[in-house]
């Protein structure tokens, strides 16, 4: 036998031995006698509840049955947790690490052990009805709503004098931070001993910033890396790029060289899809487009002058639009000249590296974004309108009004397909929801009196993040009208865009044919004037041999004459 537990006390401590118990005869303790007189002060209450405890109380038996609390949800199934060295955009890599995974003894036995709790669950549902619908409604009808923002938040630049609100990049992870970076982008406008610092500023806490960046030069854009988060990459006025990781502190961990930089400010920076993680992109009003590694900044690894026509005209880049998407070698440059170009990094001349034009504003092009949900159609910001085109047409397919005031900056909804944002120099917010209207937004917002410069929408469609000449740094959280995918709204975008680009197609054409038909007719009356012209000189042959021979006729009748 084992021994499961010892005794270390004495007997006397564990109480009375049971050994002393003996039969007695029945003894009267207490008799109460009835009293008629209590009897009056009875107060009969029906009906009379009592709770003892926060449950009720119920006796065991074998007909009981356990309680279930029914309520709707819903359930959203959401692949993740993958290592750092697999990429997710590989179809191969994540084939063979699920293969890798399936042959592991400890995968088999999580299985195992996740099957019971399963299967409890599946008996629950049949318990209950196993053919209630629990998926019937995907889309939650918001149509009705109002579409309405509130402000959450407002980052102001701790440094004086204010500088503009350069750039915003969201935290990657649950939208927990967001990194600003400050600069005054105006040409020598610049104060001495101006702080050249930027913040990461911590959404719940927007009195103090929760790291301070140090750039060797004012920062006009910033990224969060979306493998690594804790890595950031900026471009400096003075067009370095410098990297920094935030588990290191404010000092940046590595810098491009002055004589391999970009020779002006660099305004937009893209992180690319790669296995490493580590490469990158960076457009200049110099009109270079340079990739990076930052595992090596001391050189771009390729380079890109932005001459379309190969003369000497370079174009200056202000922003810079990168998605696997649309194409993991594409590039969509915007120029301050007016014009988007597409740009193919493995072209295989060095004259497809510049591929199709799109003029169409009257300056730059302060922002330039495919739409997520259909890559092959971009929309551009400049000037007075923001244009959405197809990349197999050169020119826009739908064009918003010219508004009153200059665009600064746009980007489209991360949720919804049909929903985009603007920002205006007047400090005005315009949202526009294409599945309802076109003509005007859907809603206007005057975030401040002062111009704004720059906004960034978090992944999830609801905390939109703006940046104006100010400093100040406004966090909006929007409704669920607007950041909430409709009912069919997905297809009716796509319809809407597809008769956008089959009428451009048709007007494209006809005025293809009229080029041809005037082509045609300039031709004919090339023709016919060439026709008229020989006769002319026909005529012309055929009067002066006229002329000569009468001239002979009177040198012989003369002749004649006189002899």
């Amino acid at each position: 036998m084992e021994i499961v537990h010892v005794y270390s006390k004495a007997r006397r401590e564990f109480g009375r031995s049971v050994g002393h118990f003996a039969d007695t005869q029945v003894e009267l303790v207490w008799d109460q006698l009835q009293n008629e007189d209590m009897l009056t002060e009875f107060v009969e209450r029906n009906p009379t509840s009592t709770a003892v405890q926060c449950c009720p109380e119920m006796s065991e038996h074998e007909i009981n049955t356990e309680r279930f609390e029914l309520r709707s949800e819903g359930v959203l199934h959401q692949e993740g947790g993958w290592p750092k060295e697999v990429d997710t955009s590989e179809v191969e890599q994540l084939v063979r690490f699920r293969k890798k995974v399936e042959k592991d003894e400890h995968y088999i036995k999580t299985i195992k052990s996740l099957g019971g709790t399963l299967e409890h669950a599946l008996l629950q549902n049949n318990s209950i009805d196993i053919y209630e619908e629990y998926f019937d409604s995907q889309f939650v009808d918001h149509s009705e709503e109002p579409p309405a923002a509130r402000t959450l938040a407002v980052f102001r630049d701790p440094c004086t004098p204010r500088r503009t609100a350069t750039c915003i990049s969201w935290f990657p992870d649950q939208a927990r931070k967001v990194a600003v970076s400050y600069a005054i982008l105006q040409f020598q406008k610049q104060p001495e001993g101006m702080s050249t610092s930027s913040y990461i500023w911590d959404v719940n806490n927007p009195n103090f910033p929760e790291l301070e960046i140090t750039p060797a030069s004012a920062l006009c854009s910033l990224e969060f890396n979306p493998k690594d988060p804790h890595i950031l990459i900026g471009g400096c006025y003075n067009g370095l790029l410098q990297v920094w990781d935030e588990r290191k502190g404010s000092a940046p961990v590595d810098s491009s060289p002055i004589e391999k930089s970009h020779r002006d400010p660099v305004y937009e920076v893209a992180w690319l899809q790669s296995k490493t993680g580590t490469e990158c992109a960076s457009i200049s009003t110099d009109g270079q487009l340079l990739w990076w590694d930052i595992r090596k900044l001391g050189e771009p690894v390729e380079s890109l002058m932005l001459d379309p026509k190969g003369d000497g005209m370079v174009l200056g880049g202000v922003s810079l639009e990168y998605d696997p998407a649309g194409g993991p070698t594409k590039f969509l440059v915007g120029t301050e000249q007016g014009v988007a170009i597409m740009c193919n990094r493995k072209a295989k001349t060095p004259a497809d590296h510049i591929g199709a034009l799109y003029p169409g504003h009257h300056g730059p092009i302060y922002s330039l974004q495919r739409n997520p949900f259909f890559p092959k159609y971009f929309m551009t910001v400049g000037d007075w309108t923001a244009r959405i085109w197809m990349e197999d047409l050169k020119t826009p397919i739908m064009t918003t009004k010219y508004d009153t005031s200059y665009l600064t900056d746009g980007c489209w909804s991360p949720t919804r397909p049909g929903v985009f944002f603007t920002t205006k120099l007047d400090g005005t917010m315009d949202i526009w929801d294409y599945f309802y209207k076109q003509n005007i937004p859907t809603l206007s917002l005057q975030v401040t009196d002062k111009s704004l410069h720059t906004l960034r929408v978090e992944q999830s469609g609801r905390l939109i993040a703006i940046g104006s000449v100010d400093g100040a740094t406004t966090l909006f959280q929007i409704s669920e009208s607007l950041s909430v995918m409709q009912q069919n709204e997905k297809q009716g975008i796509s319809q809407m865009l597809e008769r956008e680009t089959r009428r451009e197609r048709n007007l494209q054409d006809m005025e293809k044919k009229k080029a041809r038909e005037r082509g045609r007719e300039s031709k004919q009356a090339a023709a016919s004037r060439t026709e008229k012209d020989d006769g002319d000189e026909e005529r012309l042959k055929e009067v002066e041999k006229e002329f000569f021979e009468m001239v002979l006729q009177g040198e012989e009748l003369s002749e004649t004459k006189s002899g």
